[in-house]
């Protein structure tokens, strides 16, 4: 408890600021003020016992479990299964993805304070429980091992940035990956950070995400969307982040033929409205997924203004520029243009993805360019090479296909917890 008191402190003192923001940020997205009382431990409703608990932070994290709450349900059939998230964007994707799922419910984790978290515990009393990726919450993962809830960090990835951070609270971090029963990390580099900082019990199980299967559902979705650009070729711009997109558009002017089509899909839906404008400000005509129309040949601009529809845009698109890579921003997943055959291109900044990246240039699945002046046009001459770019979409299907693998690993970790939990 000493080393966690200044931890505790610091929560303490942040929670009306935290407050604050949660309000401030719930003019732009309304969901921050629903369901308020689950983030100090308050819940309306109650899972039926026995109850798995798994936790996933945001979107991300919810598309990537969505693997494990089916391999959950499939394995125990008499057990709830709870989804704890900490965004409403979060919230949506589980209910997007398990809303017919009767034993699935879906709550706010708690913030990290000791009363919250020892009634989340209490309320829900779940059998165990499988946080995705790095969230690492020392009062929450304390009162777990204090409840005999063993906890599983699943899919664990930790950057050489994030490691250096971890790495300024020694004592801390020791106790915190200390608490958790066991770790299935994605690769032997976050396995080797992980264990650097303390932590026990590391296996590299792969990455969980590359056993998502692009739903049917959605591959139709995306040959609808070709049909509405009419034979004309497509860039995609997946998962965009802020400062960005301007960035991309410069670049889509300069180096794109006329014809082309930029397909253009912010991360956050907070920002569809803004990057609208800066579309609409840069002199493109614009048009809107939500607005179920054909592209006319004028509209230069297709801004997907949906969530949940990743894969329909990778699949109708002829080449991908992946987000968050052309900013430090550490990149976003490109496993789901790999699964659908889309040729990838990659900025330089894909820490967030380091293995997988490299792994899909190897593979010839992706590019990398220094810049998005270099990536446009790359992906240009993709556009105008059909048999290169079939055969980088090719190389993704085998890549995608070729490292599936890691749900069943680590529901060989989570099978025997369980089994040593009664």
């Amino acid at each position: 408890m000493p080393a966690r008191l200044p931890y505790a402190l610091l929560w303490l003192l942040a929670l009306p600021f935290v407050v604050l923001r949660l309000v401030w940020r719930g003019r732009k997205q309304p969901g921050y003020l629903r369901h308020v009382s689950e983030r100090f431990g308050h819940y309306g409703c109650r899972a039926p016992l026995p109850v798995i608990w798994v936790h996933a932070v945001s979107v991300g994290e919810t598309r990537a479990a969505e693997p494990v709450v089916r391999a959950l349900l499939a394995r125990w059939p008499d057990h709830s299964v709870l989804v704890t998230h900490m965004t409403p964007t979060g919230r949506e994707t589980s209910l997007a993805l398990f809303g017919k799922e009767t034993r699935v419910l879906r709550c706010y984790l708690p913030y990290d304070v000791g009363p919250f978290v020892r009634r989340f515990l209490w309320h829900f009393r779940p059998r165990a429980g499988i946080v995705m990726e790095t969230e690492l919450w020392p009062t929450l993962l304390a009162a777990c091992r204090d409840a005999g809830v063993p906890v599983v960090l699943a899919n664990a990835r930790l950057s050489e940035r994030s490691a250096r951070r971890y790495a300024r609270w020694p004592t801390l971090t020791r106790m915190t990956l200390g608490a958790l029963a066991a770790i299935g990390a994605q690769t032997e580099s976050d396995a080797r950070r992980l264990a650097q900082l303390g932590a026990r019990d590391v296996e590299v199980t792969g990455n969980i995400k590359f056993d998502i299967a692009p739903p049917d559902a959605l591959v139709a979705f995306g040959d609808a969307f070709r049909e509405r650009f009419g034979g004309r070729p497509t860039v995609l711009a997946a998962s965009t982040r802020e400062g960005e997109e301007a960035l991309i558009l410069e670049a889509f002017r300069e180096h794109a033929p006329i014809e082309a089509v930029l397909m253009l899909v912010p991360r956050h839906p907070q920002r569809f409205d803004e990057v609208a404008r800066l579309v609409e400000a840069g002199g493109f005509k614009l048009q809107l997924r939500s607005d179920e129309a054909p592209v006319s040949p004028e509209t230069r601009v297709w801004l997907g203004d949906s969530m949940g529809e990743m894969f329909a845009y990778y699949a109708a698109a002829d080449v991908a520029l992946i987000g968050g890579s052309w900013l430090p921003f550490g990149g976003q997943n490109l496993i789901e243009a790999c699964a659908v055959g889309t040729p990838v291109v990659l900025g330089p900044h894909t820490f967030n993805f380091a293995q997988v990246a490299e792994l899909a240039i190897a593979a010839g699945a992706a590019l990398r360019a220094d810049d998005i002046g270099e990536g446009m046009r790359s992906a240009v001459a993709l556009l105008k090479d059909e048999a290169a770019r079939r055969a980088a979409g090719e190389a993704g299907r085998s890549f995608a296909a070729a490292h599936r693998g890691a749900t069943t690993r680590t529901m060989q970790i989570v099978e025997r917890l369980i089994g040593c939990n009664g």
